[in-house]
């Protein structure tokens, strides 16, 4: 089956937050990819922790760079998350077999990776001087928007 809802997050850092997002893609039915270099091992114990029992759930897949996850994954648009965007993610229209792009924690998606997507550019709205949100929180608002707009299938 092909999954409707793709998390891409690349090149990240902080393994309870990776934990929280493949949590996150288990309980929603969302596969994870994850774009190297991570910061931490993928047995690392954080991560594992931080998922606790959901791993049997969980569709996750590797690459070895960002050039590999496009080649792996021809199709689909991206959508792509970052605190420099203009247009807020709750004005996107989310495709299903979408990509939802997050970057490294300290940060975000390489200028290059954004000027690749630029309509579908998008950020969460925060106060000034707020530099920017948890990464594992900002993966699940926007998890949920795309899911709320779809009626949220095959959840309970």
């Amino acid at each position: 089956m092909t999954k409707a809802l793709h998390v891409v997050m690349v090149e990240p850092e902080i393994p309870p937050n990776t934990g929280n997002v493949a949590r996150l893609c288990a309980a929603t039915g969302a596969s994870l990819h994850l774009v190297k270099p991570l910061g931490f091992s993928i047995s690392d114990r954080q991560l594992k922790r931080a998922g606790l029992d959901y791993w049997h759930l969980l569709d996750v897949h590797v690459y070895e760079d960002f050039a590999e996850f496009e080649q792996e994954n021809p199709s689909g648009r991206r959508y792509l998350a970052t605190t420099k965007a203009k247009q807020a993610y709750s004005e996107m229209h989310f495709e299903p077999g979408s990509y939802l792009l997050f970057g490294k924690e300290t940060k975000g998606l390489a200028p290059e990776i954004l000027a690749r997507y630029p309509e579908t550019v998008m950020r969460l709205p925060m106060i000034h001087g707020a530099r920017s949100l948890n990464l594992a929180n900002s993966v699940a608002v926007v998890v949920y928007e795309a899911l709320r707009q779809w009626g949220f299938p095959g959840l309970e």
